[in-house]
């Protein structure tokens, strides 16, 4: 982290843990009551597999938070990916219950069992280079359309749900070409990574490895002129993306499907601030679009109040 960004005020922490949580619900009290006292904003998920979930606020705040957490069972050595902001990207403070904190859609599945070998960003240039490796972007469509590694294949899913069926076909077809699969996977942050990579082994392969960190340790900590990251990366909070050294980047955030915009995208005809943009336009009723169109009139009444409007979009939730 260059030393320009040590002196931004807010402090950013995307943290995910697969654990066993037999009461998920008696955990969240606390551990609200925790961010609320700290001042501390964002969403964290909570599940009988874990916790996950991006939070930012004060060095102090971010921090009792963080004890907290490392306080539940099997958390002591969470992973969290830090970064700095000049401004609060979150609105609300929140603990959500869920049945998997990354939703794949497997429940019997236990990423605490055969997760992937872990790569670290210093060495994942070579397996990725070498060519009997298959390297998988296991993120989402409008996530690898801004930007991934040089040869990922893209699986063009929608949601995380879809994976286990593309992989499947995919597996089936590399086999056909009579090969062995040896397979890498990256993802955001790691957390999908762990059930991916998870799911593969349990599928019967062998040879499976993911980034250690995900895309964001990479971007950080591998030099720009030695990347093979082509694009910026997205991210669920509202920066939006990131680059090399994790440089806030230049997309911005359609506020009707929480979905990536270029410059070029915001020119489109069918991009209304807060409204639309040409991906999600034919998706919405004019009944909605009108609904979004109200809510992005009050939000800029309560800005030129100095309010923050209580009606705007909830943030998308943590992912990875």
């Amino acid at each position: 982290m260059t030393d320009d960004k040590t002196n931004l005020p807010i402090r950013i922490a995307a943290l995910y843990q697969f654990a066993r949580f037999d009461d998920p619900a008696a955990i969240k009290p606390d551990l609200l009551a925790a961010m609320e006292k700290a001042g501390v904003r964002g969403t964290l998920l909570l599940a009988r597999e874990g916790v996950n979930g991006t939070i930012a606020g004060s060095d102090e705040g971010i921090e009792a938070v963080l004890d907290h957490v490392r306080g539940l069972p099997g958390c002591a050595e969470i992973e969290v990916k830090e970064s700095r902001a000049a401004i609060m990207p979150f609105h609300r403070t929140k603990v959500r219950l869920k049945k998997e904190i990354v939703t794949m859609g497997q429940p019997d599945l236990d990423p605490l069992d055969g997760v992937g070998t872990y790569v670290a960003p210093e060495d994942w240039n070579a397996l990725i280079s070498d060519p009997d490796t298959i390297l998988i972007d296991t993120r989402n469509d409008y996530e690898a359309q801004i930007g991934s590694f040089e040869g990922a294949i893209d699986p063009e899913t929608k949601s995380f749900r879809e994976f286990p069926e593309w992989f499947r076909a995919k597996r089936a077809e590399i086999e056909a070409q009579g090969r062995s699969p040896r397979i890498a996977m990256f993802c955001t942050g790691g957390i999908r990574c762990e059930k991916s990579t998870a799911f593969a082994r349990a599928e019967g392969v062998d040879e499976v490895y993911h980034l250690k960190g995900g895309i964001l340790n990479y971007l950080e900590h591998v030099p720009e002129g030695d990347s093979l990251w082509r694009g910026e990366c997205f991210v669920f909070d509202e920066r939006v993306s990131v680059g090399h050294g994790l440089e806030v980047g230049e997309h911005s955030l359609c506020r009707a499907c929480r979905r990536p915009l270029s410059v070029s995208d915001m020119a489109h005809e069918h991009y209304v601030e807060g409204v639309s943009c040409h991906r999600c336009h034919g998706e919405r009723s004019e009944e909605q679009r009108a609904r979004y169109a109200e809510r992005q009139r009050q939000e800029l009444l309560a800005e030129a109040r100095g309010a923050e409007h209580v009606g705007r979009r909830e943030d998308a939730e943590a992912d990875g």
